[in-house]
């Protein structure tokens, strides 16, 4: 039996021979885009299109017409491609002008696997139909349906391509043929577009705490050979938050489809004053309430498998993840030492959704870090309302404490040096542990003069980096200027600080991080309320992390709110103490 998709749901193939079927009301053309792992593809010669129908493994229909099949063997495509994206191009008009085309999946034998309706578009020209892509070794289906309307040639730079002129031209000729250009699909379109390269899984940092993103720095086109393991890792990581974002959104998709309707039935049985009442009304009434119910429980049915196989794939992933991606009760962590080389990203905590909550994704960040990070210590509207201010504060200094020894242990040779600013003294018995190990070579400097003298050397130091890159004499920076970077803990903010060290902050929040200066906030924003408008920007560049579990981070696809968890050790757990000694002992015997 067909299953009919709804956007973003996801199904397992039955097989590696296939056909996709489209339909639509106005001639189409069809093109295909043969990606990697993380949806970029490594050239136009990875694009099936009318000019080139045929790639190994896919071959698109040569015309633009209103039904096309798409044959497809994916064990024959070319070495690499994780991803095989059917796309539609509408020529010489708009998707939401005419009936929503129909892509169908069907199996060798012709039967039909699944459907898919492209509803919802308006002014798109063009639209990645559906997803064929491995997971796990599986192949599966997603409903995509996602439009451009800037056309064929956005939409290839949303695949990570700089749209090449023939390629266009072949699409606009097969559209001209019907009697109109493809929209967008001209050589001269293309030419603002080469910039635009990056779809929704790299536009993922925000700012306000309304509106920031579960993860940063998306994964790079192609893979690492320096170190294959970690990158697959990466990005299966990053394909179980992708798969777990598009399953909710397909499940609150349909029931919002499956009310809406009901609703719509319900207020039938109400227009007609005749069957307001009696049997035959109530009959209606619960007949759309039973068919509502039906649909529900279908679409629980497909995110309760959708879970279970991701849950399953969390299991045998997360033992295996590097220490800067794994827990810390992980074998990682156990037997931990210096990495010979920097990680790809960062582990900052877990993520859940209402839906799944027994579901945990890791939360990762990029490295080298691009925008600072906050963890808030106020006691929010959640879990942390119960806490004492003090506590909230404390709770708040132990998740910094434990993301500055994940930041330097996980790097080579100690990772970025560690330099606090703490005017009341208040952190000292927290970074205790630190300076013992000598992560935190000295304490911080005490009181308002202390902030001043450690923002105003670290404001040099950016500028004399950022004169050094521009002049093109990196190599004459001073030797005492540590090459690996700086990493700059700030804690019990505002206080200690006045306004001219209020915008050396902000200076180093938006221009420390290319200068190798990251900012680790510890602070309450509703303590600092009383510098109005000024401290805006401060906030939303930096990403906000609570020290207690918390529904705030927006999900980049359909803003959906996914909650966060913060990563602490056990009660009693040494791994803190052994990964700095470590961290400082491999700093030690690099001579840094």
């Amino acid at each position: 039996m067909a299953v009919e998709l709804v956007r973003g749901q996801n199904l397992p193939l039955p097989g590696t021979r296939l056909r996709v079927a489209v339909r639509a009301a106005e001639p189409v053309v069809v093109a295909a885009v043969l990606a990697d792992a993380t949806g970029r593809a490594r050239g136009t010669d990875r694009v099936a299109h009318p000019g080139a129908p045929a790639l190994p493994g896919v071959a698109v229909p040569a015309g633009a017409a209103a039904r096309h099949e798409v044959a497809v063997d994916l064990e024959a495509l070319p070495p690499g491609t994780e991803r095989l994206a059917v796309v539609l191009v509408l020529p010489g008009g708009r998707f939401g002008a005419a009936e929503a085309p129909y892509a169908s999946v069907e199996d060798a034998e012709g039967g039909t696997v699944a459907g898919f309706a492209l509803s919802g578009l308006g002014e798109e020209t063009a639209v990645v139909a559906v997803e064929l892509y491995r997971r796990q070794g599986v192949w599966k289906v997603r409903a995509v349906g996602q439009g451009y309307a800037g056309g064929f040639g956005e939409l290839l730079a949303d695949q990570g391509l700089a749209p090449a002129p023939q390629v266009l031209r072949a699409v606009a000729d097969a559209g001209r043929a019907v009697g109109g250009p493809v929209a967008g699909a001209t050589a001269a379109g293309a030419a603002g577009e080469h910039g635009a390269v990056g779809g929704a899984a790299e536009a993922l940092a925000t700012g306000s705490p309304a509106d920031e993103s579960p993860a940063t720095g998306a994964p790079a086109a192609g893979p690492d050979p320096g170190r294959p393991t970690e990158e697959r890792l990466y990005r299966q990581v990053w394909g179980m938050f992708e798969d777990l974002a598009r399953a909710v959104a397909a499940y609150r998709s349909a029931v919002d489809f499956a009310e809406s309707r009901m609703e719509r039935e319900l207020e039938r049985v109400l227009d007609d004053p005749a069957a307001r009442i009696g049997t035959a009304a109530a009959a209606a009434r619960e007949a759309a309430r039973t068919r509502c119910a039906e649909l529900v429980e279908r679409a629980r049915a497909v995110l309760d498998r959708d879970v279970l196989q991701l849950a399953e794939e969390a299991d045998e992933v997360e033992p295996a993840l590097p220490a800067a991606l794994a827990r810390w009760d992980s074998p990682a962590w156990s037997a931990f030492r210096a990495p010979a080389e920097a990680p790809r990203a960062l582990r900052l905590g877990d993520l859940t959704v209402p839906e799944a909550p027994g579901l945990r994704i890791p939360m990762l960040v990029g490295l080298p870090l691009e925008r600072g990070l906050w963890v808030d210590s106020g006691r929010g509207e959640e879990g942390a309302g119960d806490l004492a201010p003090e506590e909230a504060d404390a709770l708040a200094l132990a998740v910094a404490v434990a993301l500055v020894v994940r930041l330097t242990a996980a790097h080579p040779a100690g990772g970025p040096a560690l330099e606090v600013v703490d005017p009341a003294g208040t952190a000292m018995p927290a970074l205790a542990p630190l300076l013992a190990a000598g992560v935190l070579r000295e304490p911080p400097a005490p009181g308002a003069a202390g902030v001043s003298e450690t923002l105003e050397r670290l404001v040099r130091r950016v500028d004399l980096v950022q004169m050094a890159v521009r002049g093109g004499a990196v190599d004459a920076l001073p030797p005492g200027l540590d090459p690996a970077g700086l990493l700059l803990l700030v804690h019990d903010f505002p206080h200690g600080f006045d306004d001219r060290s209020i915008t050396r902050l902000r200076y180093l929040a938006d221009e420390g991080p290319a200068a190798g200066v990251h900012l680790l906030m510890v602070a309450d924003r509703e303590e600092a309320a009383g510098h109005g408008p000024l401290l805006d920007p401060l906030w939303r560049s930096l990403l906000r992390l609570t020290p207690v579990p918390e529904a705030h981070l927006a999900d980049p696809w359909v803003g959906h709110a996914w909650t966060f968890h913060p990563l602490l050790p056990e009660s009693g757990s040494t791994v803190l103490d052994r990964a700095a000694r470590a961290s400082a002992e491999a700093r030690r015997a690099s001579g840094r």
